[in-house]
């Protein structure tokens, strides 16, 4: 399956979808089959300002942890409290209903060294 084309990908597995100063972030399919079955998933609260590089929060699988990075600076407008209650939503949707956070931008300068979604396929195709 492709990845989305609305938005970029990071080398860490996560997404981003810019839509009028406010940053959508998630974890890639490709994220989430290494992780097999999502677990948990906690995100720092609305209000945390952060800067390009910051976690965002963890996700936890029966397999292993993972950190959840930001490639923008801003403050988290949002959190997804659907994955928060029921995790298994990353499993079955990560790139619509499985978003993770929602950043005000104030510094977006990270997105331009993202990858496409048909960049980010062609480096983890299976």
């Amino acid at each position: 399956m492709a990845s989305p084309t609305d938005r970029v990908y990071s080398e860490s597995h996560e997404w981003f979808k810019s839509e009028g100063g406010i940053v959508t972030v998630g974890i890639t399919r490709f994220a989430v089959d290494a992780l097999t079955d999502v677990t948990y998933a906690q995100m720092k609260p609305a209000g945390t300002a952060i800067k390009p590089g910051d976690t965002l929060g963890e996700i936890e699988s029966v397999k292993t942890t993972s950190d959840v990075y930001s490639l923008v600076g801003g403050t988290i407008e949002a959190v997804n409290g659907s994955v928060a209650d029921d995790p298994s939503i990353l499993n079955s949707d990560p790139y619509e209903r499985g978003w993770l956070v929602k950043i005000r931008v104030a510094d977006g300068s990270g997105l331009a060294g993202a990858m496409n979604g048909a960049a980010y396929d062609a480096k983890h195709a299976h």
